[in-house]
Formats: C-alpha cells, sequence, structure tokens
C-alpha cells in the first residue's frame, strides 16, 4: 500500500532495501569480546563487510532475472564502484574473505536489482520479541524495570545473570546493589575485573569509540545507519563536540537520538534500607544551584556560540572527545 502516487513510483524507479542487524552486543559477549575491544571493531567491520557482500550479491542474482532497476544506468554501482570505493578504501584493505573482483564483473554485466541495500535501523520492539539487545548498540543498563500491562517486573542482562551464577554470585543482595548501581557492576567488588571489561554498559564507553565504530560499519552502508549517542550530564560545549566528529568522520547520521543521564540519582525507595547509601546534603544543595541556575540562565548571544563553537574545534586535536568521559 502507497499512501500517495509519487511514493509508488519512487519505490519502483529505485527499488530500496534496507537491511539490518540486532544483538550485535549478545553476539560480542559470547565471544567473550569487551564492546570496544581492538578483536570487537574488527569483528563489527567483517560482519557489515559479509552483509554488504551477501546483499549486493542477491541484488545482483535477482537483476540476472528481472533486469535492473530503472534508474541503475550511471550510478557509481553501475561503474564498478562499491560502498566502501566511495570512501576510497580499495577491495586490498579488506578482510580478505569475499571475491570483490568477481563480484564487480558480475554487476557490470548484470545491474542489481536495487538501489541501496544496507540501513540498520533501531529495531527496539523486535529486539525485544527475539531476546536480543537493540541494533549494534552496546547494553544501556544491565539489569532494568519492564512495564508491561500486567505490571512491572525485573529484567536482569541474561548473560551477566548466567555468568554470575555459574561462578555462585548471584543472590538478592548483589541485585540490589546492581539495582541501586543503575545497571553498573564497575564498582561491585565482587565481580571479577574480567566480567567487568566485558559487562559494561553504554555509560562507561568512549562515545569516540562507538563513532569510530560507526564509521568502519559506514564503509558498507548505502542508505544510513540510526546511531544513538549517549552523554551524562549533556551541555552544548559536548554535544558539539560529539556532533562534529561524527560529521567528520563521514557519518551520513550523526545522530540519531541523544541519549541523556541525570546528574541527580533518583532516590530507589524499593530497596532495603540497611544497604541504601543516604544523599549527602551538598550533593542536593549542589543540584538545586544548578537546576536554579539553569532556569536564569539567558539564551546564547550569537558572540557567546561563536566562541563555544571555537572551544569545540580547539578540543579535536585531543585523544578523546570531550563526551567521552574516559
Amino acid at each position: 500500500y502507497y499512501p500517495v502516487k509519487e511514493a509508488e513510483n519512487s519505490n519502483f524507479r529505485h527499488r530500496p532495501v534496507g537491511l539490518g542487524i540486532q544483538g550485535l552486543a549478545d553476539t560480542f559477549i559470547k565471544l567473550r569480546m569487551p564492546f570496544t575491544s581492538d578483536e570487537a571493531k574488527t569483528l563489527n567491520q567483517d560482519i557489515f563487510e559479509t552483509l554488504y557482500f551477501a546483499a549486493v550479491t542477491a541484488s545482483m542474482e535477482e537483476a540476472k532475472v528481472d533486469g535492473p532497476y530503472e534508474t541503475y544506468k550511471g550510478s557509481p554501482i553501475s561503474e564498478g564502484l562499491f560502498q566502501h570505493n566511495l570512501w576510497n578504501i580499495k577491495d586490498e584493505e579488506l578482510s580478505g574473505r569475499w571475491d570483490w573482483g568477481k563480484l564487480r564483473k558480475d554487476v557490470k554485466k548484470h545491474g542489481v536489482r536495487n538501489s541501496l541495500l544496507v540501513a540498520p535501523m533501531p529495531t527496539a520492539s523486535t529486539s525485544q520479541i527475539l531476546g536480543n539487545n537493540e541494533a549494534f548498540e552496546p547494553y544501556t543498563s544491565n539489569i532494568y524495570t519492564r512495564r508491561v500491562l500486567s505490571g512491572e517486573f525485573i529484567v536482569v542482562n541474561k548473560h551477566l545473570l548466567e555468568d554470575l551464577v555459574e561462578l555462585g554470585l548471584w543472590n538478592d543482595d548483589l541485585k540490589e546493589e546492581i539495582m541501586r548501581a543503575n545497571g553498573s557492576i564497575q564498582d561491585v567488588d565482587a565481580i571479577p575485573q574480567d566480567l567487568k571489561e566485558l559487562y559494561k554498559t553504554v555509560w562507561e564507553l568512549s562515545m569516540k569509540d562507538i563513532i569510530d565504530m560507526s564509521r568502519h560499519r559506514g564503509y558498507f552502508i548505502d542508505q544510513s545507519q540510526s546511531l544513538n549517542l549517549f552523554m551524562e550530564n549533556a551541555n552544548m560545549a559536548k554535544l558539539t563536540s560529539m556532533h562534529f566528529y561524527a560529521w567528520k568522520s563521514g557519518l551520513k547520521t550523526g545522530m540519531y537520538y541523544l541519549r541523556t543521564k541525570s546528574a541527580v540519582d533518583a532516590i530507589k525507595f524499593t530497596l532495603k534500607n540497611d544497604n541504601k547509601e543516604q544523599p549527602e546534603p551538598a550533593v542536593a544543595e549542589a543540584a538545586t544551584v544548578t537546576a536554579t541556575k539553569a532556569v536564569n540562565d539567558k539564551p546564547l548571544t550569537a558572540q557567546e556560540l561563536k566562541t563555544l563553537l571555537q572551544q569545540s574545534k580547539e578540543a579535536e586535536d585531543d585523544e578523546d572527545c570531550l563526551m567521552c568521559g574516559s
């Protein structure tokens, strides 16, 4: 069904499709690779090279039967340029798993049926149905509350739960300690360091690494990817630095959603009082002052905005970008 005739005409002329993935974080955990480790970064690129190669191959096979899409002539791929070639990456620089030279000859001979092939999407609903983590994102938390029509229940990262049960560490006290830390295990003394590295949440990872991994995927993504970025204590300087880095990395979607986290932690009334740390008055007072200042602050002037952008550019030579916190 097409709501307007123009949409139908466009789809039949260009025939775009959008292939994506889900459960990348689960794959890394199963292979015991921390999300931003060198091994995970290599596998991330290899997965998308494989996905793109298979997609082009299948589209070429379709074109053998039904012919190429209507506007194929004059497109980059009709001239033998695959997506990674548009990033100035030669076939020889890739993994060596696939014969791009042969595929190029086949495409030049038969064409492809689809103008666009790969578009990793958020998969928010389908990943829950299938029991995977969303798309290509890291885990946002290792424990959280899921709300459904029948009520609320606690959901624990199934991989972490299996590891903790196997080590004989899982109990109600540990569960509440993780809940108190908002799903983080980094400050839980009983958990081994290798598991802490493996189960870092997205809030504990460098956004520079996340953007770099998106760039490596982008070599094989002819549409775009729904890249969400995560930032604690968000402000204009951090956001500008992060957005410029994504743009300079060549990403078509520098940021799909910005996920933020409040600096002030909510009081967890459902946790045991004997284990709960009481908030310090100084922290609450500082939060009040910050909130009051935010309300009373005037909008940025043109000169202030210009200064902010300049500060962002000056920060680009650092090893990491401002928002990464590592």
